[in-house]
């Protein structure tokens, strides 16, 4: 019985190696990142020791939420700081 001819393979290749290194945030990016957090607590401490009067009365207990979105916004630029 004859045999069957072996199929040749493709020699292994890897993928290309990425030329540059880790990425660096930007000098600004640690300070602004800090200064979400600390002005969305100032928000709301704010809120709480001026019984609800200030920084926006019209908002009423909404500005809590107002502190808390500052405060995600830094969370949010925690997570891609390098």
């Amino acid at each position: 019985m004859p045999e069957s001819r072996a199929r040749k393979r493709a020699g292994y290749t890897p993928p290309p190696v990425k030329a540059s290194g880790p990425r660096q945030s930007p000098r600004w990016y640690a300070p602004v990142m800090v200064a979400l957090f600390v002005i969305g607590l100032a928000y709301i401490v704010t809120f709480y020791v001026s019984e609800t009067r200030y920084p926006v009365p019209q908002l009423g207990r909404a500005n809590i939420l107002v502190g808390f979105a500052i405060i995600m916004a830094g969370f949010g630029m925690a997570t891609r700081w390098r």
